[in-house]
């Protein structure tokens, strides 16, 4: 009978260290090739799959941050480590931390990809960098618990310095998906953009599409729809590919806006799960859209250079007409906003740039009443937003005081028209929205003869023009 001294585990009651060092490995080297087969056994063909797999896979994004931060501290403790040796007996525990983290952060990022029918290369390499990312974890550990101070220990700072720069790409990768391949140039000044005909393939960057129509893609599509992702097989990032369609057919009929998917998508209601843009994203403004529809209508040309019923960008605009010091006026103004709850917002810092009336806040209670209080500060006041007020058609006596009016929004009010011959003697307003108003085509007639205007936009009103299929155009614009 065997003795067992205090402290002392039976002999058989566990497994020796080097068989269980084995079967981690195994375990590892399984998982590995588990993970590598995964793209290939089922594969991102860009096509919808349950809902329950985009409800677990949407944790992805959150859970993407652990593995992250676990792997960034592993040099952290590596470095403090050699004034700290203590420290240094975290690192595997964290290594080991890191490694699992990532594996449940593939999986989730898989999950969501697949669910949701995304692919593209860059869905693709920020999969195949997820994969990497694991391996080249999984190595560290078994270089950093090699029992001796051999090549392979001595690798472990190469493949932690290796493991690094894969996170790095990866995250590039993953940050591409959701901010956008854009990300860099959406900024970029109009004429770089031009002068490099950034998305444009197959159309003249001069045309209407390439001045008009493309920027409107790539500012709110290509996230979902170019070359890194590509969601139900739909690229909107040329005008070739845009005119292919996706896996659904074509979602531009050239000629009829009406049937088109496309136009159908971007004016669906807010929280309709086919909306586009899609995930939280905002919708499409009302000029957009009208542009999007007119260009439709009128043949969707990729070399048109313009389209009936938009000025030429080129067209001169009458010189801007500075305004006075209001500085005088502050303590007024912050009265008058606390009092009524619209706002006289600066252009900038500059007085002479003029002020803002925005009403955005106080919506529904703010009418007629309320805006002629305002006209003592008319004349500073450059750009009027009444959108979704209550405001009326007996407005146009107040707002023919704002002299140096230049933009003024009435989308989603009461007006019908009736009294607009007043902003005739406006001669700084050149950008008027009428959009998802009672205004009738009588009115669409006389704003036509107000040569100071550029921009009218009447979408989704009476006074809309009808094409030949009955279909109607959403912007009209006054030349």
């Amino acid at each position: 009978m065997t003795v067992l001294k205090s402290g002392e585990r039976a002999p058989g009651r566990v497994l020796p260290a080097r068989r269980l060092g084995r079967m981690t490995w195994i375990a590892a080297a399984g998982t590995s090739g588990i993970l590598l087969l995964l793209p290939e056994v089922i594969r991102l063909d860009g096509t919808r799959h349950a809902d329950w797999l985009q409800f677990v896979g949407r944790f992805h994004p959150l859970a993407v941050h652990i593995p992250i931060g676990l792997i960034v501290l592993v040099p952290l403790l590596e470095i403090a480590g050699r004034f700290r040796p203590a420290l240094r007996e975290a690192v595997g525990f964290v290594l080991g931390l890191a490694c699992a983290a990532c594996f449940v952060t593939l999986i989730l990022g898989f999950l969501l990809a697949y669910g949701g029918g995304e692919s593209g290369i860059t869905v693709t390499r920020h999969m195949w960098g997820g994969i990497a990312l694991f391996i080249g974890l999984q190595l560290c550990m078994f270089a950093r618990s090699y029992p001796s101070n051999g090549a392979v220990r001595n690798a472990y700072p190469w493949l932690l310095a290796g493991a690094l720069c894969v996170l790095v790409w990866t995250a590039h990768q993953g940050g591409t998906l959701t901010r956008g391949s854009n990300y860099l140039t959406e900024y970029m000044p109009l004429s770089l953009k031009r002068l490099g005909s950034f998305g444009t393939a197959g159309a003249n960057p001069q045309s209407f599409y390439g001045k008009q129509i493309h920027p409107i893609f790539d500012a709110n599509c290509v996230t979902c729809h170019g070359s890194g992702k590509t969601e139900g097989g739909l690229r909107l990032d040329s005008f070739e590919l845009l005119m292919k369609g996706g896996k659904d057919g074509r979602v531009v009929v050239p000629g009829s806006a009406q049937r088109s998917v496309l136009v159908e998508r971007i004016m669906l209601p807010a929280g309709d799960k086919h909306l586009m843009p899609a995930e939280g994203r905002p919708s499409l403004r009302p000029e957009e859209i009208a542009r999007v529809r007119a260009w439709i209508d009128q043949g969707a040309s990729p070399s048109a250079a313009t389209v009936a019923g938009f000025a030429d960008e080129k067209q001169s605009e009458a010189p801007i007409q500075p305004v006075g010091d209001y500085s005088t006026l502050l303590a007024e103004i912050q009265q008058m906003e606390h009092s009524q709850g619209a706002k006289l917002l600066p252009v900038s810092a500059k007085a002479s740039d003029g002020l803002i009336l925005s009403a955005l806040d106080v919506g529904a209670s703010f009418g007629d009443a309320q805006l002629a209080q305002f006209q003592k500060f008319a004349p500073f006041v450059v750009e009027a937003n009444l959108a979704r007020t209550s405001v009326t058609d007996a407005s146009f006596d107040a707002l023919s005081k704002f002299t140096h009016l230049r933009a003024l929004h009435l989308e989603g009010t009461a007006v019908t028209g009736r009294g607009l011959a007043k902003l005739a003697s406006l001669s700084q307003l050149t950008y008027l929205n009428l959009s998802e108003t009672k205004v009738d085509p009588s009115a669409a007639a006389m704003l036509a003869s107000m040569k100071n205007l550029r921009h009218v936009y009447l979408f989704d009103t009476p006074a809309q023009p009808v094409s030949d299929e009955g279909d109607q155009s959403s912007k009209r614009s006054a030349q």
